[in-house]
């Protein structure tokens, strides 16, 4: 469903992300993992169609610079990391802007009853129905979290990307969004790519990762055959070490 081939990127001229190649089947789920300023959220930029590229991108067998930004709109959902909001829309007006792409000019008067009817089971999926009636600068920042995810669930889109989603989220919302969103890809038509730093939450949420250091591929493995050795070289610590101390504080 998405492809990539010899992938660079980048701002003003440069290039963050170099020559990344990977492929995401129907009903997958990749993580990208790395320290920071590897590139990650600037990979998923460029998969979003909001970074020129040069290489290869694909969607759904078709190339990403062919499609219109509505059709890509109707492909792909990008939800980014949390941003502070300026407008006091309702919650159930921002999860309504999912279904920009679907409606016709005029975003709440051309709202049909099959739009109302997917928001309200988006809400619902992420707990926020209660909340419909908020304006969202009244959220906490795990609430708005929860708004954006319901957001990007009315997009409707058949690949989500996810950078960081479970920023400001507690252990049980963040645990029911990895669950959410693997549900969500075993629909049908549907894969998903997430950015995580939490690497037992990545591993929870994949069955590919791709390990990334300086903007390069550094690994591209099954889940279940990553080896997290690889982890503990390029964070430059012994990871595998301080996971397996921190887990006897709860034997």
């Amino acid at each position: 469903m998405l492809q990539t081939e010899h992938l660079s990127c980048g701002y003003g001229g440069g290039h963050v992300v170099k020559n990344i190649s990977f492929r995401v089947e129907e009903g997958s789920r990749l993580c990208i993992i790395g320290p920071n300023g590897c590139g990650k959220t600037t990979l998923l930029r460029a998969l979003a169609g909001l970074l020129p590229a040069e290489g290869l991108i694909r969607i759904c067998g078709e190339s990403l610079n062919k499609m219109s930004r509505r059709k890509l709109a109707c492909q792909v959902a990008l939800m980014s990391q949390l941003t502070s909001v300026s407008f006091s829309y309702s919650v159930y007006e921002t999860v309504l802007m999912g279904r920009y792409a679907h409606q016709k000019p005029g975003l709440l008067a051309s709202q049909s009853e099959e739009d109302r009817r997917i928001v309200r089971e988006s809400m619902k999926r992420t707990g926020i129905l209660a909340l419909k009636d908020r304006p969202v600068t009244e959220l906490s920042g795990g609430q708005l979290q929860r708004v954006f995810l319901a957001r990007t669930f009315a997009q409707e889109p058949k690949i989500i990307l996810l950078d960081e989603p479970t920023n400001h989220l507690d252990l049980k919302y963040q645990v029911e969004l990895v669950e959410n969103l693997k549900e969500w890809t075993k629909q049908g038509g549907r894969c998903a790519v997430g950015v995580f730093h939490d690497i037992n939450l990545a591993l929870s949420f994949a069955d590919t990762v791709l390990l990334m250091d300086h903007g390069a591929a550094y690994a591209y493995e099954r889940a279940e055959q990553f080896d997290l050795s690889l982890v503990s070289e390029i964070y430059r610590m012994d990871v595998q070490n301080y996971m397996q101390n921190t887990l006897k504080k709860w034997e």
